[in-house]
């Protein structure tokens, strides 16, 4: 074919599809049954165009030369279509129903691959093989299919989720097991199951992790290319097709797979690591290549059936419908048996019985499958029979589904209720067009009397604003209990703190490292206060405020092997999130009280803002904490933030600027250069220090005040520098000896046996009694903020004490004094001093007031007992 007649028969199929979204729209069709529709007449036009006009005669000849072959199918528009999809889904949604989509993705195959296998060869003569591989390119929903019908019928996000989901990660399982039984086949191998699934297993977790890795190789090449935004959507182009042919050529793994999990890296961390106008760019641009790939794949898809069914007879026609019964009991199977099992574990999640319904009538199949059948009738080796009979149940099935699951599918959603906002939602609703009507008519009356407009036309507009106003419940929104209120200004305020995190990123106020925490977080808050209302939102602020995975594991290592450098920069990351949420948090309390009384009322708002104020309270404490012990590292932060506020401020000055035309565009180019110019110290972040050496520490503690500076070096060499953090538990033991600590820095507080409380501050020591005696004592200590701790265990304590007379004496001092105020205050609980006067105050941290508390190592989240003498 020459390539002029390629493009006038592309450029041809691009004007059809044109036409067909709002042809579907008014068919009420789902597009993609519209599509099979058109690309079936299509292939029937193609074999009897004789007598039509020349011009469509060269276009029908044009389209009946197209070499339409399963690898164009699978490497041409398969990337696009997977990489699409998957780049749109919310990973946080996706993870949290990843049990059943792993489930309907792999078992959900196996089972019907096993089910089509041995009824139709019980009820054909073509083989258990055979049967079985019709079973593995029929289990396969077909992602085109799946995800242009959801959308079309408008299904509910967590509904699209798990079914989209199953779409996209059950053609890994499908195609392992189509190239197990097409190999047995053609005589390469026999039939196993334990090959069949180490075969699957390999290829899709060997996909998953060259997905991962290509897709975060990308996402750090986003930084090089920021500034292009061309350059970056081409780059993620070459991701979907190299991601998928380098998975299946080079490394033998699952190029599907591979696809999708890169799509969602990208599409996770795209939105921080790209400039926002990129990402919309990007966003946009992969809608348009996923509209173009899926229409034609459709239409190219169509177009071979009626060849493919040109040899069907009866026989296969009473097949094909056993097909269609077999697959859809198989699906009922996992969708009502084994799905609702899974969700009583932990490793699923509940899906409501309506969901349930709509996931078995929604596994449609389309192009991948008919792409695989298509890829056996290329298999000379294979009989004629067999590829006939495959090539035509496998059109068939896939009609079948089309056009009898897809044509119901929107009547079922809506019977079911699932295209339906709810009733709090419609409430929400409708007091919101009440309030916004109400608003627009004192606008458009203001600006009546502005433009002189007359009274009469104004008259009109406000009779239509009141009819509007009188159309909408606006009176149930006080029908709602107060609960039902803060619920649903708990779900506002959550869903725009993540537009707050997000504006805080296109401004350019914080960095993508920043905004990719904050954001993951705040979505993660939303989802929890979206299911709980104010008690998941208590629950969400006081998990947002631990201290992360990796802190804790930075702090591990900083405790095992003394490493200090990565525990400083998880502290430098928490101190720049936590200064972005005051700042958020502040902002939602001011948005709360603006817009909130209207629409849920007084009483309901103030307890959202009590709520919030107490969160701010919370952030500030920590703030605060991080202040007085770096507050070097806090004034570059306040001054960074201040500055990048400006900077924010300054360029959103110059475009409106530039939009009034009072500055060219040369101008404002140079304008934002100089902002970067004048701005660009912000990037060069100082470290913050949290460098301990033992001999800087040492001088800070008066007990080692006169030893000999010999003495002094000995003890630096065992003497292990430690940070403990606000509100940390301790323990007495260290790798299973015994501890003591000299408090360098900061202070701890320790819960004694009677319930009262002593702290220890810098120059102190605890845990001495335990090395000294060689017991084991109970009791809490909690660090009050960052303390900067000398750990001395007990094999060291030994070595120190016998070349160190002076040491030892001035620790068994401290030693005799506290054993002594503890024998004292267990006479008088014993009653052995009950003829004497109980002294003012008295109690154990009184007597204890010179040997507070003992405590260990600490452990990060770990309970911590504190030395206190055994009963």
């Amino acid at each position: 074919m020459q390539i002029g007649q390629f493009v006038f028969g592309l450029a041809g199929l691009l004007a059809l599809v044109a036409f067909m979204p709002p042809l579907a729209g008014r068919l009420r069709l789902p597009y993609s049954v519209l599509l099979a529709l058109i690309g079936f007449a299509l292939g029937i036009v193609l074999h009897l165009h004789a007598g039509a006009p020349k011009f469509m005669a060269d276009f029908f000849d044009t389209l009946q030369a197209f070499d339409i072959s399963s690898e164009t199918f699978l490497y041409v528009f398969l990337p696009i279509l997977l990489f699409e999809t998957s780049l749109s889904m919310n990973l946080r949604r996706l993870l949290d129903d990843i049990g059943p989509i792993l489930m309907m993705a792999i078992v959900a195959v196996v089972v019907c691959t096993v089910a089509v296998g041995y009824a139709l060869d019980a009820a054909s003569s073509y083989g258990l093989v055979v049967c079985l591989m019709l079973g593995a390119i029929v289990a396969t929903t077909d992602p085109v299919a799946v995800v242009g019908v959801f959308r079309e019928v408008g299904a509910p996000k967590r509904l699209s989720t798990l079914v989209e989901g199953e779409a996209l990660f059950n053609d890994a399982a499908s195609i392992a097991l189509y190239s197990v039984l097409l190999a047995v086949l053609t005589g390469g191998g026999e039939l196993s199951g334990g090959k069949v699934l180490n075969s699957f297993l390999f290829s899709f977790l060997g996909g998953a992790l060259a997905g991962f890795l290509m897709g975060r190789l990308s996402s750090s090449l986003f930084v090089l290319l920021r500034g292009w935004p061309s350059a970056e959507v081409t780059l993620t182009i070459a991701l979907a097709y190299l991601a998928f042919f380098v998975s299946e050529h080079y490394l033998g793994v699952s190029g599907v797979v591979a696809t999708v999990i890169s799509g969602l890296v990208v599409g996770s961390t795209g939105r921080t690591r790209m400039s926002p106008a990129t990402f919309e760019l990007m966003s946009s641009s992969w809608a348009q290549m996923g509209f173009l790939a899926n229409s034609l794949i459709f239409l190219f898809a169509a177009m071979l059936i009626p060849r493919m069914m040109a040899e069907m007879t009866w026989t296969q026609v009473g097949l094909i419908g056993l097909l269609f019964v077999v697959t859809l009991m198989a699906r009922a199977v996992m969708v009502f048996g084994v799905l609702p099992m899974l969700g009583r574990t932990r490793f699923g999640t509940r899906v409501s019985r309506p969901y349930r319904k709509v996931i078995l009538w929604g596994g449609l199949r389309g192009a991948v499958s008919l792409a695989l059948a298509l890829a056996v009738t290329e298999q000379h080796a294979v009989p004629h029979d067999v590829r006939q009979f495959i090539g035509v149940a496998t059109t068939g099935f896939v009609l079948l589904t089309l056009f009898v699951n897809g044509m119901t599918l929107r009547p079922l959603i809506h019977r079911l209720g699932l295209d339906q906002l709810t009733p709090l939602e419609r409430h929400l609703r409708d007091q919101a067009v009440s309030l916004a009507l109400e608003d627009l008519r004192d606008k458009t009356e203001e600006l009546a009397r502005q433009e002189k407009i007359k009274p009469q036309v104004t008259q009109h507009l406000c009779t239509v604003f009141e009819a509007s106003q009188a159309s909408v419940a606006s009176g149930q929104i006080q029908s709602l209990t107060e609960a039902q209120k803060i619920k649903i200004g708990m779900a506002i305020l959550s869903a725009r703190e993540v537009e707050l995190f997000y504006d805080l990123l296109k401004s350019q106020i914080v960095d993508w490292k920043t905004a990719e925490s904050l954001l993951s977080r705040a979505e993660r808050m939303n989802d929890t206060v979206r299911q709980g209302g104010l008690t998941g939102f208590e629950s969400a602020i006081a998990a947002d405020l631990r201290f992360s995975y990796g802190f804790r594991w930075a702090l591990r290592l900083h405790y095992l092997l003394g490493v200090q450098g990565w525990l400083a920069r998880e502290l430098a990351k928490r101190f720049s999130n936590l200064i972005a949420k005051r700042s958020v948090a502040e902002r939602l309390i001011r948005f709360a009280r603006e817009e909130l009384p209207p629409l849920l009322g007084q009483q309901a708002t103030e307890t959202i803002v009590q709520a919030h104020q107490l969160r701010l309270m919370q952030l500030e404490d920590a703030m605060h904490s991080l202040n007085l012990q770096y507050p070097v590292f806090a004034q570059w932060l306040q001054e960074s933030y201040l500055a990048r506020s400006a900077a924010s401020q300054e360029r959103t000055r110059y475009r409106d600027m530039l939009s009034h035309s009072l500055i060219t565009g040369e101008m404002y180019s140079d304008l934002v250069k100089q902002i970067n110019q004048r701005w660009q110290y912000l990037d060069k972040r100082p470290a913050l220090d949290i460098a301990m050496s033992a001999a800087e520490l040492i001088g800070r503690v008066p007990m080692f005040d006169g030893l000999p500076e010999e003495s002094k070096q000995r003890l630096a060499k065992r003497l292990r520098p430690r940070l403990a953090l606000p509100d940390q538990k301790i323990h007495l033991r260290f790798g299973g000896m015994r501890a003591m600590y000299f408090v360098a820095s900061g202070a701890v507080e320790t819960t004694l046996p009677d319930g009262s409380t002593v702290e220890l501050g810098t120059g102190e020591i605890f845990g001495e009694v335990n090395l000294v005696e060689h017991t084991d004592y109970a009791g809490v200590v909690r660090s009050l903020g960052y303390s900067r701790l000398l750990m001395l265990t007990e094999r060291d304590f030994d070595g120190l004490q016998a070349k160190d007379p002076l040491l030892r004496e001035k620790i068994e001092t401290v030693v005799r004094q506290r054993q002594r105020a503890y024998q004292v205050w267990k006479e008088f609980e014993s009653g052995q001093r009950q003829h004497e006067p109980l002294p003012p105050l008295f109690g154990l941290a009184h007597t204890l007031s010179q040997a507070e508390s003992f405590v260990g190592p600490l452990q990060p989240g770990g309970e911590i007992p504190i030395v206190t003498e055994a009963s």
